[in-house]
């Protein structure tokens, strides 16, 4: 059972309409975000971070964004966030064997060289403390240049913050992205857990 309820949708006053436009985007609005609108200059702030780092005006195309977050999330542990990084990487066009493959990316001949050293760092960098050392950062300097390097932290440190919410609030998933990491992650051993 979650920590605190959703916001319900009838009570969010001036956030309608960013709520709207989420629903938009995502087909949904996440309960991560209805926790957060109980303190609405939290939601705002977290609101314009996220669209900072993850909204069009990214260096990095939105499917890389999406598997990074979904590295970060899975060395965390957040499952709530594996869920939306898995769908939020399927409505960026990845494809589904690819998707079933997550878990071994490292040896997945679907996966460049270019994803797994993003993926890596961002395992390495999820973990408290983090694990980023001198081989991890000379393998993205490879792949990536400077800003591209500065997203790719960015949307670690923005699921880091969403993995220690969704975590501590037991946020429950929402029916879209548990429909999909059902049928995508949970044949490599995912389940919703406290976020059922």
């Amino acid at each position: 059972m979650a920590l605190i309820p959703p916001v319900d949708d009838q009570d969010l006053g001036d956030m309608a309409a960013t709520f709207e436009l989420v629903a938009a985007h995502m087909g949904f609005v996440p309960n991560s975000l209805k926790t957060m609108a109980h303190r609405p200059e939290i939601a705002n702030a977290f609101m314009g971070l996220s669209f900072a780092v993850m909204g069009p005006g990214g260096v990095l195309p939105p499917d890389l964004r999406s598997l990074i977050g979904f590295a970060a999330s899975a060395a965390h542990g957040c499952r709530y966030c594996q869920a939306h990084t898995v769908h939020s990487a399927k409505n960026a066009g990845i494809e589904p064997q690819k998707l079933a493959a997550l878990w071994d990316y490292e040896t997945s001949p679907l996966f460049s060289d270019k994803e797994r050293a993003a993926m890596r760092f961002a395992q390495c960098a999820a973990q408290t403390p983090s694990m980023v050392g001198k081989a991890e950062g000379k393998a993205l300097r490879v792949h990536f240049d400077t800003p591209e390097i500065a997203e790719i932290t960015a949307v670690i440190a923005l699921f880091g913050f969403l993995n220690r919410w969704n975590d501590t609030m037991g946020t429950a998933l929402e029916d879209i992205p548990t429909a999909f990491a059902d049928t995508t992650l949970a044949p490599q051993g995912w389940d919703a857990g406290k976020h059922a």
